[in-house]
């Protein structure tokens, strides 16, 4: 169970991120947005932001094997890394619709989990 909530918790946690990091790139095109400056877009995603750490601190307290968690230290990590990627791949080709997938993702993503078959192999 502590493994399916620190999942959840990541995916929540890597959707605030995206748009916090991402999002002011498709902002932009709302009349409002855009003539904000730059340190209107910062303030804006470090607000967005606030939330990614909301759910990301308690993923990693809940996930990690020191708490009594499922997972390792590297383990969470690259769990991260991998919900990022996955998280910003479908932001991307929601948000973006002028951005595609290429035969180099697809190769690249099937190394990501290779990666994650290693870091999990006892």
């Amino acid at each position: 169970m502590k493994a399916l909530l620190t999942i959840g918790l990541l995916v929540l946690s890597n959707t605030f991120m995206t748009l916090a990091w991402y999002g002011h790139l498709k902002f932009a095109e709302w009349k409002w947005f855009s003539k904000l400056g730059l340190v209107s877009v910062i303030l804006i995603s470090w607000g967005i932001a606030l939330f990614e750490y909301c759910f990301q601190v308690p993923a990693n307290k809940i996930g990690f094997s020191g708490n009594g968690g499922p997972f390792s230290l590297v383990q969470l990590k690259v769990l991260q890394e991998v919900i990022t990627l996955v998280v910003f791949m479908i932001f991307t080709l929601i948000a973006f619709k002028n951005e595609t997938l290429r035969l180099n993702h697809l190769i690249g993503a099937i190394f990501l989990i290779l990666a994650v078959y290693f870091i999990f192999k006892k």
